[in-house]
């Protein structure tokens, strides 16, 4: 499936602005790309970036670096139950409590990059075993519908938005 084949009542029109941040292309393509594009960037930073921040209130590098892995993980987690068919409904999660409990200031570089390697491996994966029928089932998170697919869209359009944003807003 193709991002323009994703229909919006699958998702939360919130998560629409990372959605047209994608390609039109099919959900494997875009993870992988995206993979390798994030990584580079990654590897092109310092360490002292991770302490960077555009304005003051604003998160570190580090501590979006973090918020992005652990919404990969939660929208992954989402794709699942969903694909599985539990009906529970999927609460939200409150990105400014997990981040401060993160610590994201104490890693290095290399432990993001590890870390998010692995997890969009972990998703890759994921969504590849999915096939179109368990991609396309509905379920409830953050007191919305959600299909699997839409889920895996938002995480990489959300890594997308982040990667715009370092580059926009803080100069990287």
């Amino acid at each position: 499936m193709t991002r323009s084949q994703l229909q919006t009542s699958e998702y939360n029109a919130f998560y629409q602005t990372y959605i047209d941040k994608l390609p039109n292309e099919d959900l494997i393509s875009i993870m992988k790309d995206l993979k390798e594009e994030f990584v580079a960037f990654l590897q092109g930073l310092e360490e002292e970036d991770l302490k960077h921040f555009y304005a003051e209130g604003k998160w570190t590098v580090a501590q979006v670096l973090q918020h992005i892995i652990d919404t990969e993980r939660i929208f992954q987690y989402r794709a699942l139950t969903i694909a599985r068919e539990d009906l529970t409904p999927l609460p939200g999660f409150d990105q400014d409590a997990y981040v401060p409990s993160s610590k994201a200031e104490r890693r290095s570089l290399s432990s993001f990059i590890k870390e998010f390697e692995c997890v969009r491996d972990a998703g890759i994966a994921l969504f590849e075993s999915l096939d179109d029928e368990m991609s396309g089932k509905f379920g409830e998170a953050s007191n919305s519908q959600l299909t699997p697919r839409a889920a895996g869209f938002i995480l990489a359009g959300h890594q997308k938005h982040h990667l715009l944003l370092f580059k926009t807003h803080y100069g990287l």
